[in-house]
């Protein structure tokens, strides 16, 4: 690609994001505030932000070894236990089901006579495997990994900060953070998917991925020399979005593959996807208009 080439979408970026950077701002600050509203709506209807798993609110796990019906199956529990959760794990080359996994927040001793009653046969070491959590341990255990998420949060905004030590482009990567955390969270409670350990390990790797996509772009930005400021938001824009797009790229078919494996990694990599669509909207057009707005008024160049 010659010079001239190059120059040319630069350019066509300059003339539209000085026509339309404030304009661009609203969409994100929409999206935002309409998440926000879901999630206080959520929280008004369930008394939590989010919708937990056996594995944040107790229960009990058994998985079945082998081909079972699974339709079948939850029909015949779904009348005794309304908050059945069941699911098949495949062979990933073959497809052929492996196991069934049951979770329910009923004790081992309340479901394991149905199960053996709806099966025809008694549940072994050999032909299945039980797991319970107690309510209070799975109550604690919660707690602690929020606390560990709140944590975190503070400590990535501490370390903004330090590094730029400036008020407005250090709120911009924090209010760009938040929003990457709040638009999934608020989507995945309107889809009624319920949130595992495994799901709140995954907002805390979004905070990193997040904050990488913002630093770039505040650093080039604000602390590279040479260029215009246009010029310089165009370059991080296209490492930025290769970054993240890459990123996608990996993700997303890994969501599909691993449907053989355990549902906890397919929700890590579900909130790493929406969170990383989201970090395009909120890095891109939030921050990058934010940054894009303090420059000129400091007249930065």
């Amino acid at each position: 690609m010659t010079e001239e080439q190059q120059i040319i979408p630069e350019r066509k970026f300059t003339k539209f994001y000085n026509n339309n950077y404030k304009k661009i701002l609203i969409i994100p600050i929409i999206i935002l505030i309409i998440s926000l509203s879901y999630l206080v709506y959520f929280y008004s209807k369930t008394g939590d932000i989010m919708l937990k798993d056996s594995s944040l609110t107790g229960g009990t796990t058994i998985t079945l070894i082998g081909d079972i019906d699974s339709k079948v199956l939850e029909s015949s529990l779904k009348s005794q236990f309304s908050d059945l959760n069941l699911r098949k794990i495949t062979d990933l080359r073959t497809g052929k089901p492996i196991s069934t996994i049951i979770e329910t927040s009923a004790k081992p001793e309340e479901i394991k006579p149905v199960l053996e009653n709806i099966l025809g046969y008694e549940l072994t070491d050999k032909n299945s495997s039980i797991e319970f959590t107690g309510p209070s341990l799975s109550k604690s255990f919660y707690k602690q990994l929020i606390v560990a998420l709140l944590i975190s949060f503070i400590l990535m905004s501490f370390v903004v900060f330090i590094l730029f030590r400036t008020f407005i482009p250090s709120m911009a990567v924090i209010f760009s953070v938040f929003a990457d955390i709040v638009m999934p969270l608020a989507l995945i409670n309107f889809l009624s998917i319920e949130i595992s350990a495994a799901g709140i390990a995954a907002f805390l790797m979004l905070i990193g991925y997040s904050v990488d996509t913002d630093l770039l772009l505040t650093t080039r930005a604000i602390r590279k020399k040479g260029g215009t400021i246009n010029t310089r938001l165009y370059g991080a824009f296209k490492t930025g979005v290769f970054m993240t797009s890459t990123a996608l790229i990996a993700v997303i078919p890994a969501f599909f593959i691993v449907s053989s494996l355990p549902d906890s990694f397919r929700q890590i990599f579900l909130i790493l996807a929406l969170g990383l669509f989201a970090d395009l909207i909120n890095t891109w057009m939030t921050n990058m208009s934010i940054i894009k707005w303090y420059c000129e008024k400091r007249r930065v160049e």
